[in-house]
């Protein structure tokens, strides 16, 4: 069906559309507003060359289609005066009152924040714009008629914005819409989009629809006499129209279903509007008595309605002449719901708030922006804001028969997150109508899910990789975090104290006022903070060592990014035919007494030392001249970084054993790093310091043996 053009409305036009649905309406306030933005707009047009003001009062318009309060309106007039004009936030709320100004800042770009990109600016915007209409709905429904005239208006711009513009509305605000029912402006989002992002399939689509209609419409006729009848000899009123399906929702199965336009049956249907829940039922058994229905095409939204309140009876039938017939079957107040969504519950005396019985039409969005609040990266807000309006569902139920509502895709560990965090964090299994399964199955409408449990069990890093709810991935992400800290927090506590006794300075000292201090010096919190970031190798226990001791004898700190250099005899190096040459051991290799070992003569940094079977000798040894024998025999007790690249299976406490190993050896950690990887692997870095090689193959035997443990190396 072609997107309809819309004639603009003059200011009494707009008044009187508004005093027919709300005789109290302050017409003068709004009238004050229209000529205020007016003179704020007076000398800008819009790209086709029509005057600005056109704009707004094109977006007061839509909102009085949607029957919204006066507040709403006038917000709309304004929306953009802020941004565009001269005009500050305080005359706003001066002139027009607290709720106007709050709503036209919301309605504000951020223009006057830095952003790095376009991309940036445009998921803040969006972010703030979320976290607005928690708080009050009316700040999206405003959006959206300002989205809808410039998609109408939206020829008159550059191609490649037309698509971008086209694309944003079809990702974010048409899915939106739908979330929040409002079926009508889903639909001209889509088509808009789907005009301006495929102009070709549009403009096809357009005119094999109007073929259809024209071949159908006697077709059509003929089915609605035989119901029509049949309404009057069973006494149920109901008024039967034709219905069109949205190009784009066309477009979209034959996309899914890999179909051409001819195999799409549901071009055509029949929608029956009754009085009584009761009588839909009835009109459904008339139905299906007239034609044969279409096993797997009846859908019950009545008794099941969808997340945005959505209520039908959709069924399909094999009509007069073998042809398929789709009809929807609802009452007056359903019909209504599915095309004004929550608009159709708007009660202006409410001053923007919506109503207990309604408020689950945004308790989605609530529940939303409290789980994400930490978010700083508002790209990644954006992403997550997608993933939440997708309004493909499945209906599964709890064992006592509760429904619960999921996004497609969902598993049993979203269910389980989806009843309480506990039995997220807890769950070790699943069993879907007696039957168990993977936590990896994808639930179906209908389905029974039970979950297992175990209280010694936690969440696993691979569930991120199949969870599609963004409760169960939040919930998890915040269970891993703290698991971490836990770990990290008792291998700092581990590492600092066993140096502190190295040193002769009391473990006490770790529950002292300098201890604060020195959480102070780096920057942390408290003494817990530091102690966690030792543990993650943030920072060295050098680092904090030397905070306690006095300065002469503060122990020099082993930097791995930059060497420190020594001159000859300072720790038993021999560097054959050369004397008095500062050196200095290769990061590349950490070579470590005992080891064979080659120097490079590194012009204006004297000599790196390499152990022997360093890759890196290959390229260096294009020089041979450069290289040199070295000998190494250190004084006692001095130790030497070696670096150990350790693989285990990623499982809890696998951190806590390995420290605990290389602690029993009598071996300090100077840094540590891990990663893990989607295949439910670890990989640790871990930088020790060790007296010679023999003690190094000593502690790598004993971690190659630990199990969990899959490979190590140098």
């Amino acid at each position: 069906m072609e997107v309809k053009t819309h004639k603009l409305l003059s200011l009494d036009e707009l008044t009187e559309k508004i005093l027919s649905y709300d005789p109290s309406a302050d017409i003068t306030l709004l009238r004050k507003a229209y000529f205020f933005s007016h003179e704020a707009h007076c000398s800008q047009k819009r790209r086709e060359g029509t005057p600005y003001i056109d704009h707004p009062l094109s977006v007061a318009s839509i909102l009085a289609d949607m029957h919204m309060d006066t507040t709403s309106i006038i917000a709309g007039l304004l929306h953009d005066t802020v941004e565009d004009t001269e005009t500050n936030l305080e005359d706003i709320k001066g002139l027009f009152g607290g709720d106007v100004a709050f709503l036209v800042e919301a309605l504000t770009k951020l223009s006057k924040m830095q952003f790095k990109s376009k991309k940036e600016a445009q998921a803040e915007n969006f972010r703030k714009m979320f976290l607005a209409m928690a708080e009050d709905i009316r700040v999206i429904l405003i959006k959206f008629a300002d989205r809808l005239h410039n998609m109408r208006t939206l020829k008159h711009l550059p191609e490649s914005k037309q698509k971008r513009i086209a694309q944003e509305t079809l990702d974010i605000y048409a899915p939106l819409a739908n979330r929040l029912g409002i079926g009508w402006m889903r639909a001209e989002f889509e088509d808009l989009s789907l005009k301006y992002l495929q102009p070709e399939i549009y403009k096809n689509l357009l005119k094999k629809v109007a073929k259809r209609r024209e071949e159908q419409e006697v077709y059509i006729n003929d089915v609605s006499k035989k119901i029509r009848k049949r309404l009057i000899e069973y006494n149920i009123p109901g008024f039967i129209s034709g219905r069109v399906k949205h190009l784009y929702g066309i477009y979209k199965k034959m996309l899914d279903q890999n179909i051409p336009f001819e195999q799409v049956y549901d071009v055509l249907g029949l929608r029956i509007i009754t009085d009584t829940k009761s009588h839909c039922y009835e009109i459904l058994g008339i139905i299906h008595s007239l034609w044969k229905p279409i096993p797997g095409r009846f859908k019950d939204y009545i008794a099941l309605p969808k997340s945005n309140l959505y209520q039908s009876l959709h069924t399909s039938v094999i009509g007069p002449q073998g042809e398929r017939v789709e009809f929807q079957i609802r009452t007056q107040e359903m019909h209504r719901i599915a095309e004004e969504g929550i608009a159709a519950h708007w009660m202006y005396k409410e001053g923007g708030r919506v109503l207990e019985k309604d408020a689950k039409y945004i308790k989605w969005l609530r529940e939303l922006i409290q789980t994400q609040k930490d978010l700083r990266d508002a790209k990644e807000f954006l992403e997550v804001v997608k993933g939440e309006v997708v309004p493909e569902v499945v209906y599964v139920f709890t064992p006592r028969g509760e429904i619960r509502e999921l996004p497609a895709g969902s598993t049993p560990v979203d269910f389980a997150y989806s009843i309480h965090t506990e039995v997220g964090h807890h769950c070790v299994g699943a069993k879907v109508n007696g039957r168990i399964v993977p936590l990896r199955y994808n639930l179906q409408s209908g389905d029974t899910v039970e979950i297992i449990r175990s209280p010694s069990h936690g969440p696993s890093r691979d569930w991120l990789n199949f969870v599609v709810t963004q409760r169960a991935k939040t919930r998890i992400k915040q269970w891993l975090k703290a698991e971490e800290r836990k770990q990290s927090l008792e291998l700092g506590t581990k590492m600092l104290e066993t140096e502190f006794r190295r040193k002769g300075l009391s473990p006490k000292l770790m529950k002292s006022p300098e201890m604060e201090e020195a959480a102070r010096k780096f920057s942390m919190k408290s003494p817990e903070d530091l102690l966690v970031a030792v543990g993650y190798g943030k920072v060295s226990v050098h680092q904090v060592v030397n905070r306690f001791l006095p300065e002469e004898e503060e122990e020099e700190e082993i930097v791995f990014t930059k060497p420190k250099k020594r001159k000859k005899g300072s720790s038993g190096i021999s560097i054959k035919g050369i004397d008095n040459v500062l050196y200095h051991t290769a990061r590349c290799c950490h070579p470590v007494p005992g080891d064979s070992l080659v120097g490079f003569v590194t012009r204006g940094k004297g000599v790196t030392i390499h152990r022997e079977d360093c890759p890196n000798l290959n390229r260096l040894a294009v020089d041979d001249a450069r290289l040199i024998d070295v000998t190494w025999t250190p004084p006692e007790a001095e130790t030497t970084p070696a670096k150990l690249l350790i693989e285990t299976l990623d499982q809890p406490g696998m951190l806590a054993t390995l420290s605990s190993i290389i602690s029993s050896m009598e071996v300090n950690i100077s840094q540590l790093s891990v990663n893990t990887t989607d295949d439910k692997r670890a990989h640790f870095t871990i930088i020790v310091e060790v007296e010679n090689r023999d003690q190094l193959s000593s502690l790598i035997q004993k971690i190659v043996s630990t199990e969990g443990v899959l490979r190590v190396k140098r």
